[in-house]
């Protein structure tokens, strides 16, 4: 007999949250005709009179603050820094394959299913031979992080590598150029990269699903094991609020993560009134193991409270091309030059808007001297006509 008392306890509160979370669903800005680009490296935040400094004391290698309602980034450091991004991951996974996977379908795991975990994996106990509700691995992907029950609904999905690659679409169909997937677990894997930009998008992605919201609000569930069921824990701490991290006031979740190569990662959203923000934190180079949770905590603290005294400082919404962009060539390789992503070679951001400047301007005068020439061309035909 399986016991669920526990996740029942939960099921008021998810629920709440996920109702909450319906209305968060991506909305265009209606302030500016199209998205701004984060810029490429650097610290950015644009401040008006009045509001808080960003927290001194960040030491993460990259961050983004955004509002989960219109996607305006309120503040970023080297947001398309391409990095490791461990079990975070696991949102873009979950964004990809929730839509193709029903809840309530069961599925009796084999050995084959689980092949290829691996070496110190974080599990969540899923057994061969065992039948599970598709609801309840999803549980162990985001509360234990368990690789298992994330190599189970690949194999539901189509499979491992047609998994990654419908994960790769789906960053692009996204927006989010810096991530490369090979491992859909996260599993550290030479190429695998992403950033704290396009882990924010995939954050906010998540949130306007009530499915995803529910499971990455859950703090604790009865997984099926053991002739019964046991307790799991999610382990993003703002949320449970265990190992003396303290659970953050209005928390929703997303994700966390750690590798040996990615350190540790974090999407963390929460909700203060109307108000839903979205913040990812890489790798911080001080503070111990926690110290992703804290950040998290000081840039949250600082997003509510600088809310309506900064400027945005781009858009986690996709850049479309505009309806003049799409007849005028140079000018829309000149804006898509302008916000693309560094690559890892160094390159000076200032030269891709100078770039555009140049094809612009080369744009205009081939069109001035095409002008003078059919001018003259008519000139001198009516002098010769008459």
């Amino acid at each position: 007999m399986v016991i669920r008392s526990g996740f029942r306890s939960m099921a008021v509160l998810t629920a709440t949250a996920a109702i909450g979370l319906c209305c968060l669903a991506p909305t265009p800005d209606s302030s500016a005709s199209a998205p701004l680009p984060v810029p490429v490296s650097g610290q950015q935040v644009s401040l008006r009179p009045g509001a808080p400094a960003l927290p001194s004391e960040l030491s993460a290698l990259s961050f983004v603050v955004a509002d989960a309602r219109t996607g305006k980034v309120l503040a970023a450091r080297d947001a398309h820094r391409k990095l490791p991004p461990a079990s975070t991951l696991k949102t873009l996974f979950a964004v990809t394959a929730l839509p193709h996977l029903r809840a309530q379908d069961r599925h009796t795991v084999s050995e084959q299913d689980l092949a290829g975990i691996g070496a110190g994996s974080s599990l969540v106990g899923v057994e061969p031979g065992h039948t599970y509700q598709v609801s309840d691995l999803w549980r162990g992907v985001f509360l234990s992080s368990g690789n298992d029950a994330v190599h189970v609904l690949a194999t539901l999905n189509g499979g491992w590598e047609e998994t990654a690659t419908q994960m790769q679409a789906e960053a692009r169909r996204l927006g989010a150029l810096d991530t490369e997937v090979v491992s859909p677990d996260g599993y550290d894997t030479p190429g695998q990269v992403s950033s704290a930009f396009d882990l924010a998008v995939f954050g906010r992605a998540g949130l306007a699903r009530p499915d995803f919201a529910e499971y990455c609000s859950t703090s604790s569930a009865q997984f099926p094991g053991g002739g019964g069921s046991y307790g799991i824990m999610n382990t993003n701490r703002l949320l449970s609020g265990s190992d003396g991290v303290a659970r953050y006031p209005g928390i929703i979740g997303i994700k966390n993560g750690y590798t040996t190569q990615a350190g540790n990662t974090l999407i963390a959203a929460a909700r203060q009134g109307e108000r839903t923000l979205v913040v990812t934190v890489m790798n911080p180079q001080s503070g111990g193991g926690f110290a992703v949770y804290e950040e998290a905590r000081a840039l949250l603290d600082w997003g509510f409270g600088a809310w309506d005294h900064v400027d945005a400082v781009g858009s986690l919404e996709p850049v479309r091309p505009t309806k003049s962009a799409q007849h005028h060539a140079g000018v829309r390789t000149a804006h898509v030059a302008a916000v693309k992503p560094a690559d890892g070679r160094g390159e000076d951001q200032t030269s891709w808007p100078l770039a555009g400047s140049v094809a612009g301007g080369l744009i205009v005068v081939t069109t001035v001297l095409v002008l003078v020439r059919r001018r003259t061309s008519r000139d001198r035909g009516g002098r010769s006509a008459h």
